[in-house]
């Protein structure tokens, strides 16, 4: 090191090792050289040397404060986690998918899996046999130790306080920012309490947590390029990627973020004409492999395993291709099935789009329209999707005892419904939702009918075979083109209203493109007592095809999830409602005998960190307006330090909170949790720029004050984390604002 702000030289030794060791406040580049800039009262440590314990303590404080914060993590996180012994929330959901894991039953969910895979190890280390159903507000039995998953789960919530204290450290906050950065995350209400149940926020925000700590870490070395150190970190950043998002997909907005930073990264060395062709290609292949293949090693991995562990048939099969159900264990799809299908075979449809369900019809009728018998496609397995293939009218009626007549490449035919008897039948009426398309219906019977019952079989491919003369069980990918219309049947991703039961619409698309796979069709089940079994189960599914296959229909799934307008979510909330602490949510029942849990944040916290994201506006527009009338103050490492621990922790803010300002789907408070992490940080750069200039003791001072305020918060809603016990009229004193149901103070409301 060279000189410190004061210009006295630090000299070598331990004074020197201890500098190095400290977070400092930033760093210049001169001569080709990185030289760190020291604080004042650093500066007057070396001039005064202290002794014994406090030394010690000051020495040893990056070890020393982070083992204390954790301990009280501990106990924030973990204290009577157990007290509640019914499933709490969304731990009906988890917990469920947790069991699936368990038996090895394929299910579907709109998330990756990583997440409740970690679930599912949880109960295999708690000794769950995955037997039980996880229902909303019931009681856990005593088999199942929940209080052993939760913990689990709860020390990914244990682990994010002193990876914020190191994050806060790279970013280059002094020592008291780095302590309010850390209490704000560790004296945050709402991130202890969604830690206390067998949930995924808790994994999501840990690898937010990582992927921001490596990010910054990485970043402090770009100095020390290709350095094995250098490279370390560059790796971990895009593990931590892959995780977060295998998580769940909010994980890509910690993505945009690094991706972002790198872009800028490389610009700036594109820039840079001293610097080699071949150690600025060097550069790029190194982020390419680190913040792109491996994610996406990480990520598809996450898939493989799923897949390899979920092998016995379970209640998510429709969403998958019939192939892959096919291979699944106890599965009725494929198994002893005829290959090739005849006229009089009874067969299931299954729609070969991204999550496409079945061929579907039931007894009710359309509220509009021709008013016929609804033809849908539906996910779950029943009777109403068994259709028999017979000939079309002008063709001999169907003769049980006659030769066999094997279904071919351009034949017409009619598709009766086996529950009701009906024809599959369209016309030139408008579809219910899709007005462009023409209706889909059932109609007549076996004799009642005329030629808008017939469709004509058009062969898209084979996975088995070259032979597309004929149609078979599984493997064949085929159109079904209305004879009198020229329209082709289609499942797309609209949902019908209540009156549809919420299931696909099906239609009759006028125009559709030849690969639209949502007019694909194959044959999942097939019986025929005349014909031999197949085996079918021998042709395999590709995984790259499954991955893809399942990441679509997630994608689908997801954005189905919008608000219902027959329904009242109490539970929902608005984007704009987060950033103020407008609202809570309740976990459970908020009877007497219950023990209740209501996630509200740390009021300082939200209202804190909100302002802060104005704050760092405030100074960039402050130090822009001044540098435009000629004044330089700022050195490059001051520059530096507000770009990229100031600026960035807000466009970080931005990128995980704009998206559900637009998104149409249903949103909870809980969705604000990666944000807010964020704006805590710009908190502590807003803090750490502004009182940089004050004397040690006040600031100090203040700070004290901050931590003070942050624990006393923390303290007085700690009943909405541990768990309130008896009438929630007696925690009538925390209910600052009506919004915040945490009592029903008022005699009716809330009811």
């Amino acid at each position: 090191m060279a000189t410190t702000n004061s210009g006295h030289s630090t000299g070598a030794g331990k004074d020197e090792a201890e500098l190095r060791r400290r977070n400092v406040t930033s760093y210049e580049k001169a001569n080709g050289q990185h030289v760190y800039k020291l604080e004042a009262e650093d500066t007057k440590k070396l001039q005064k040397p202290q002794t014994g314990i406090l030394q010690f303590l000051d020495d040893w404080e990056f070890l020393i404060a982070p083992i204390i914060f954790t301990a009280f993590a501990l106990f924030t996180r973990l204290w009577r986690i157990g007290l509640s012994p019914i499933v709490t929330w969304d731990e009906a959901h988890f917990g469920k998918f947790g069991s699936h894991y368990l038996k090895r039953e394929f299910y579907f969910d709109v998330h990756p899996p990583l997440g409740k895979m970690l679930v599912g190890l949880s109960g295999y280390l708690a000794g769950y046999n995955g037997s039980f159903e996880f229902k909303s507000g019931e009681t856990y039995p005593e088999e199942v130790n929940y209080t052993f998953m939760r913990i689990f789960n709860a020390m990914f919530g244990v682990v994010t306080v002193p990876l914020a204290y190191y994050t806060a450290r790279e970013l280059n906050f002094k020592r008291t920012a780095v302590w309010l950065v850390t209490l704000m995350v560790l004296c945050e209400n709402s991130y202890a309490t969604i830690s206390r149940f067998i949930l995924l926020d808790s994994m999501l925000l840990c690898f937010t947590f990582t992927t921001v700590l490596c990010w910054a870490r990485f970043h402090r070395l770009q100095h020390k390029s290709f350095s094995v150190e250098w490279f370390i970190w560059l790796f971990l950043t895009g593990l931590s990627i892959g995780c977060v998002c295998s998580v769940k997909w909010v994980g890509l907005f910690a993505t945009a973020l690094v991706g972002l930073y790198t872009a800028e990264d490389l610009w700036n060395k594109f820039g840079d004409l001293k610097m080699p062709k071949m150690e600025l290609a060097t550069h790029l292949v190194a982020r390419v492999v680190g913040l792109i293949v491996i994610p996406i090693i990480v990520y598809m991995f996450s898939f493989w395993v799923h897949f390899l562990i979920l092998e016995n048939s379970g209640p998510g099969d429709a969403q998958m291709s019939s192939l892959f159900q096919a291979n699944l264990r106890g599965t009725e799809v494929g198994r002893d099935s005829p290959l090739e299908i005849a006229i009089g075979s009874k067969v299931t449809l299954k729609n070969m789009g991204y999550g496409g369900g079945l061929l579907h019809s039931h007894v009710q009728t359309y509220p509009e329209g021709s008013g016929q018998q609804q033809v849908t496609c539906y996910h779950h397995k029943d009777a109403n999707n068994d259709w028999f293939f017979y000939p079309n009218r002008s063709q001999p009626d169907y003769d049980p005892e006659g030769p066999l007549s094997f279904i071919a490449d351009k034949q017409v035919v009619r598709l009766i419904h086996a529950q009701t008897g009906r024809n599959l039948h369209s016309h030139a009426v408008a579809a219910p939702i899709t007005k462009a398309d023409w209706e889909v219906s059932c109609y007549g019977n076996v004799t009642v009918g005329d030629e808008k019952d017939h469709w004509q079989i058009e062969v898209v491919s084979d996975a088995a075979s070259s032979d597309r003369s004929r149609i078979r069980t599984l493997t064949t990918a085929f159109r079904l083109k209305h004879i009198e219309l020229g329209c082709y049947l289609r499942a797309g991703t609209v949902n019908l209203p209540q009156w549809g039961f919420k299931q696909i619409e099906t239609t009759c698309v006028k125009k559709p493109s030849p690969r639209d796979v949502y007019t694909h069709w194959n044959v999942e089940s097939h019986v025929n007592d005349r014909l031999p079994p197949g085996n079918a189960a021998n042709y395999r599914s590709p995984f790259l095809k499954d991955f893809i296959h399942l990441n679509v229909a997630m994608m689908t799934s997801n954005n189905a999830l919008v608000p219902d307008p027959d329904k009242q979510d109490d539970l929902a909330s608005k984007f704009w409602q987060w950033p103020i602490l407008h609202v809570g949510l309740r976990m459970c029942s908020w009877e007497d005998h219950v023990t209740k849990y209501f996630l509200l944040g740390n009021p300082i916290v939200y209202w804190g960190s909100t302002a802060s994201l104005g704050v760092v506006g405030l100074i960039v527009a402050w130090y822009l307006i001044r540098w435009q009338r000629g004044y330089n103050e700022l050195s490059q490492a001051d520059i530096d330090q507000i770009h990229y621990s100031g600026i960035y922790p807000v466009i970080g803010w931005f990128f995980h909170y704009f998206p559900f300002l637009i998104m149409g789907r249903v949103t909870y408070v809980h969705h604000y949790y990666p944000a807010l992490y964020f704006a805590i940080l710009a908190a502590g750069f807003s803090l750490d720029w502004t009182t940089r200039g004050f004397n040690s003791k006040v600031r100090w001072g203040l700070y004290f004050v901050l931590y003070a305020v942050v624990i006393g918060l923390f303290v007085l809603f700690s009943p909405v984390v541990f768990g309130m016990q008896g009438s929630n009229r007696q925690y009538a004193y925390l209910r600052w604002f009506d919004r915040w149901r945490i009592s029903d103070a008022k005699m009716g409301e809330d009811a």
